[in-house]
């Protein structure tokens, strides 16, 4: 039997997942694969290096710090993204707030993120380097559209991963898992509709067809999706965990203790599955 674990996205909403994912090292759970989407991946290999509480100190620490978030960076040539790419991606892993590079090598498992192919519209799945300083498809998987710059990856442009891809349970069972967590950042009742920004991103990519005609369906994919998983785990194939509300939480949310409590919520989920998985994952 194989485990997995698939982690949606949803920008500071993903600290809900990181909740989960911190209980779930305090029960001494990790799956033999694991695939994230935008922060789901980004977040989620602080789980894999078994460092628990870094996501929600980092968001924290830094949520209101200009270096980390902010018009300013958006308007920056150098950077053109809201979030400081250097500062986020380089400076807080390798200085400020360490990440464990050594603990991460030594998971024995698959790590995978969801990049979408501007060319193509489609998922790309990219293994998530062990010793990448720059988490470089962790950027661009996390590339919102408008929000970030195009990320050129092995001569293909990329943004994030879940435009094309935002809950892959269907690659973590084409990968082989026959037990899969699958851990949402929206709660069960939500419905997805279109984007708000629907018109300036047909504008902003229109060199790119196949993007924009996944971003028209978008909303419909994105909630066939979440009924066909929810069908998978009224079958016993999957557990699910989804925040109570996520009414009132920006995916750039800035007040710490809106934070905190997601990520509460997430951690208290996150213990009370943690039995159901011991015996889901380890079944023999």
């Amino acid at each position: 039997m194989k485990s997995g674990i698939v982690l949606e996205g949803g920008a500071f909403r993903t600290i809900f997942s990181s909740g989960v994912c911190d209980a779930l090292l305090d029960a001494g759970l990790l799956p033999d694969y694991f695939i994230g989407v935008s922060a789901g991946a980004a977040y989620g290999i602080s789980y894999l290096s078994r460092q628990k509480w870094r996501n929600l100190n980092i968001i924290c620490h830094y949520a209101n710090d200009k270096r980390y978030m902010s018009v300013g960076n958006l308007l920056d040539r150098k950077n053109r993204s809201y979030f400081g790419l250097k500062f986020a991606y380089e400076d807080i892993p390798n200085q400020y707030i360490p990440f464990d590079y050594d603990a991460f090598s030594a998971y024995p498992g698959e790590a995978e993120a969801v990049l979408t192919n501007l060319s193509t519209g489609k998922a790309d799945y990219y293994p998530i380097s062990r010793k990448d300083e720059r988490f470089t498809v962790l950027q661009a998987t996390c590339a919102m559209p408008l929000l970030f710059p195009i990320f050129h990856i092995n001569h293909q442009l990329y943004l994030d991963g879940g435009c094309a891809d935002p809950i892959p349970w269907r690659r973590a069972l084409d990968k082989g898992c026959d037990h899969l967590l699958v851990v949402l950042t929206r709660e069960r009742s939500y419905v997805r509709g279109v984007e708000k920004s629907d018109r300036l991103i047909r504008r902003h990519y229109h060199k790119y067809p196949n993007f924009l005609d996944t971003m028209r369906r978008r909303a419909d994919a994105y909630n066939e999706n979440r009924e066909r998983l929810f069908r998978l785990e009224r079958e016993g194939r999957a557990v699910v965990i989804a925040p109570e509300s996520t009414k009132g939480f920006s995916r750039t949310e800035k007040d710490v203790e809106k934070i905190r409590a997601l990520w509460q919520d997430g951690y208290f989920k996150g213990r009370s599955a943690a039995p159901e998985l011991v015996k889901f994952w380890k079944e023999d």
